[in-house]
């Protein structure tokens, strides 16, 4: 992990922000109904600090091997339209999408959780994961959250994005400036 010195540096150029689902903008646990349907637990302020990254003009993309309707759901509930469920190869897929994005790799960061996304850490610009991800993740990782997947770990992140490149009080000034009358 590289020191918080140079973070600032690697986070100024990221344009586009890829999150892997189960076990980052969820807690990795799967619940299964009577009828076989599966179900995940998204965290609201996560939402809140992907809306941030996005209204100071950061892309948003989620990139993961499981397919659930859930996440369709809240990939639209937050506006992110670039979703790719059911992908074998994370690193293929994050290639296309940063190549139909006319991104460069060093200008997209990647949050992940487990082994198979270590691929698309090797590649992208800044790589993050989550407090309670492998060791071996961790090494590979820019940035390692306190906080774990699902329990507040993507808006840490948004938050340490957003700051490291000057912009936080930007984004949230507006929360803090209102007059109620």
């Amino acid at each position: 992990m590289d020191s918080v010195l140079h973070i600032p540096l690697k986070t100024r150029r990221i344009r586009l922000v890829a999150f892997d689902v189960d076990g980052v903008l969820t807690d990795g646990r799967l619940y299964y109904s009577e009828t076989g349907d599966a179900m995940k637990a998204f965290d609201v302020r996560d939402g809140m600090g992907m809306k941030l990254l996005q209204d100071a003009g950061i892309k948003l993309a989620i990139i993961t091997s499981r397919r659930a309707p859930s996440v369709l759901l809240r990939a639209a509930d937050l506006g992110i339209s670039h979703v790719q469920q059911g992908v074998s190869d994370k690193r293929i897929a994050f290639d296309e999408l940063i190549a139909g994005m006319a991104i460069a790799p060093e200008e997209a960061a990647f949050m992940g959780d487990d082994l198979v996304d270590l691929p698309v850490f090797r590649h992208c610009g800044f790589a993050v994961t989550v407090a309670n991800a492998p060791a071996l993740l961790k090494r590979h990782a820019d940035y390692v959250t306190r906080a774990a997947g699902g329990r507040g770990a993507v808006r840490e992140f948004c938050e340490m994005l957003l700051h490291s490149r000057g912009a936080l009080t930007a984004q949230t000034r507006r929360f803090i400036d209102t007059d109620p009358h």
